[in-house]
């Protein structure tokens, strides 16, 4: 029998209205879970740059500055790398990740806990692409200059898994996905 056979005879045995309570649970907890990830695009507005920490293959944490690129489909976060930066083998390694961001203005911080995977996909790199990233690739001729076709430049794409963060009268946990 067919996966989608078998599907199909457990959705006919499911009564219709057990069906329908379980799309209504399912969209409420997509409305949910997109609430909350709102929530940490609202939090993280105009702050440039994180504290992005990775784990060693020896176990040592090891933390650096990174720019947050634009909002775009494929990740919650994106940065810019270098291939053959540590941090990219660091992830490769371990995809764990802490994001730190701290509003210097409102002394309010938020910590972002989540999963990183390296994206070489040049049509998500195009999109993404902005001329300052020129300060980080210099030209040296050739494909490598600093464009979106640079094969240096890569993507980190990481999905927040949960947050805490302090506004200036209370600090709060929140999680993001289940």
């Amino acid at each position: 029998m067919r996966r989608s056979d078998a599907d199909a005879r457990i959705a006919d045995e499911i009564p219709a209205a057990e069906r329908i309570s379980m799309a209504s649970n399912a969209r409420a907890r997509v409305r949910f879970y997109d609430e909350r990830l709102n929530r940490l695009y609202e939090l993280i507005e105009d702050i440039e740059i994180t504290m992005m920490t990775t784990r060693r293959a020896d176990g040592s944490l090891v933390s650096r500055p990174m720019a947050t690129q634009r909002r775009s489909a494929g990740a919650h976060l994106w940065f810019v790398a270098r291939e053959d930066s540590r941090k990219v083998e660091e992830i490769s390694h371990d995809p764990n990740v802490n994001l730190a961001y701290y509003r210097d203005r409102t002394r309010e911080w938020i910590s972002v806990s989540g999963a990183a995977r390296i994206c070489r996909d040049r049509s998500k790199i195009r999109e993404l692409y902005e001329p300052n990233w020129k300060a980080w690739f210099p030209d040296e001729g050739g494909l490598r200059d600093g464009g979106p076709e640079d094969p240096r430049m890569i993507l980190i794409g990481v999905e927040a898994r949960s947050a805490q963060f302090t506004k200036v009268d209370r600090a709060a946990t929140m999680v993001i996905g289940g």
